[in-house]
């Protein structure tokens, strides 16, 4: 296969664009053993609702590998390998018991840390129980997720405290999972482009900016402590908007509310949404994490307007949305051989640059960075909108938008400088 189909300069060239160049496995593909699922794997990952585990365990795939999840009657969580090790007997059909889950073929008991418990009709004085373990994965609850670690248990890191998880004045709720039947990456990269915000969510019926806040803004990009934001700039006489948004490392993303007009925007407005991108396998992604909202008023609740594949297939044809665009990019599995990226790419350049940095240093055996915590507190991060008022327009349209962009890095300049 080509690394590159050709670049095509004449009319009517289909014939000479047939050969499909192979996908870009560093950056998409995810089981164990491979360079992008062993990054993933040096980091928490949420798997699933606290919500969903009750009175029986549910079957997840995450990262190509079949589990299970269950709450105990205890109370504790487990997260283990799907298939019983006595026979292969699938524990999703497991009997949840006061302290671990039963396996209902012959009666094996496992705690959530994968020790045997039991091993029901073997002899009185067999040690097997006390040699073997099951395979478990550590979780860790907060605030209505279930994370797990699934990478070498000696690398495990602290798990990772955002800022914007206790921020004074606003809610936080779990967010419920949607399925994108698509490679990670691709939903993953739509965080650091703000260039479709401009276009898709714009089109007549979508549910996207108000029309003032409907033309093109000022772009740009910046990597941070956290990992990296894009900024989107825009102009009302003198005041300027100042939108950014968070890319953390390997899969999440923050991003600030973006509905209301520009004259409502009077106080600075963090985060409306944490959300990580979830590689189920290759070419199916979960999309789960948090929503928050000012008190008072209700965080956001499903998937939202064009976020899922429920409306019918007229409807997305007539008025698509993201679910849309990044499921159809070369159904469901990038070719970055055959893109032509353009300048409004930079984020999503910069994102693969960031995204092959970690994933060599893991494969040269090094640790991929993790942000660092505050004095031992809270991840700072920088997702946040606000209206800088007294700015008055520049000469040229030229010199104007290279004068957003400098405001517009100074107020992250400031951020990463001051801490908050």
């Amino acid at each position: 296969m080509p690394d590159r189909a050709p670049f095509l300069n004449t009319a009517y060239s289909a014939y000479h664009h047939r050969e499909r160049p192979a996908d870009d496995e560093e950056l998409t593909r995810v089981g164990p053993g491979t360079p992008c699922g062993e990054y993933l794997r040096r980091f928490w990952q949420p798997v699933i609702l606290s919500d969903e585990l009750r009175d029986l365990p549910r079957r997840l795939r995450i990262m190509g590998e079949d589990l299970v999840a269950f709450r105990d009657r205890s109370g504790a969580v487990g997260l283990l390998e799907l298939h019983c090790p006595h026979r292969g007997t699938s524990l999703e059909f497991g009997l949840v018991s006061d302290k671990g889950i039963r396996c209902c073929y012959h009666g094996w008991l496992f705690d959530v840390d994968g020790t045997i418990l039991e091993t029901p009709g073997e002899p009185a004085d067999s040690t097997l129980k006390d040699r073997l373990f099951h395979g478990a994965y550590p979780v860790r609850e907060y605030q209505g997720l279930v994370f797990a670690y699934m990478g070498p248990p000696e690398k495990q890191p602290d798990f990772p405290v955002f800022d914007t998880y206790d921020l004074p004045g606003y809610r936080m709720v779990a967010r419920a999972p949607t399925l994108w039947e698509c490679n990670w990456l691709q939903v993953k990269e739509n965080s650091m482009d703000p260039a479709h915000l401009a276009f898709l969510h714009t089109l007549p019926g979508s549910q996207g900016f108000t029309e003032d806040l409907g033309a093109l803004g000022e772009w740009d990009w910046m990597e941070t402590p956290a990992g990296m934001v894009y900024i989107d700039t825009r102009r009302q006489g003198d005041r300027v908007w100042v939108r950014v948004a968070d890319f953390i490392p390997p899969n999440i993303h923050q991003f600030p509310p973006n509905a209301d007009p520009m004259a409502k925007r009077t106080v600075i407005n963090r985060p409306a949404a944490t959300t990580w991108a979830v590689p189920l396998d290759d070419t199916h992604t979960m999309q789960i994490g948090y929503y928050r909202a000012p008190e008072g008023h209700q965080p956001r609740r499903g998937a939202g307007f064009g976020q899922d594949a429920s409306r019918t297939y007229e409807d997305r044809q007539r008025v698509p949305g993201d679910y849309d665009a990044q499921v159809s990019i070369h159904d469901g599995m990038a070719r970055h051989g055959l893109e032509h990226l353009a300048s409004t790419d930079r984020g999503v350049t910069m994102m693969r640059s960031l995204l092959r940095r970690n994933i060599r240093a893991v494969q040269e055996g090094t640790d991929p960075t993790h942000p660092s915590r505050v004095n031992g507190g809270t991840i700072v991060t920088y997702a946040h909108d606000r209206v800088v008022s007294g700015i008055p327009p520049a000469a040229t349209p030229e010199e104007d938008g290279r004068l957003l962009r400098e405001v517009a890095r100074s107020v992250v300049v400031e951020m990463i400088r001051t801490g908050s």
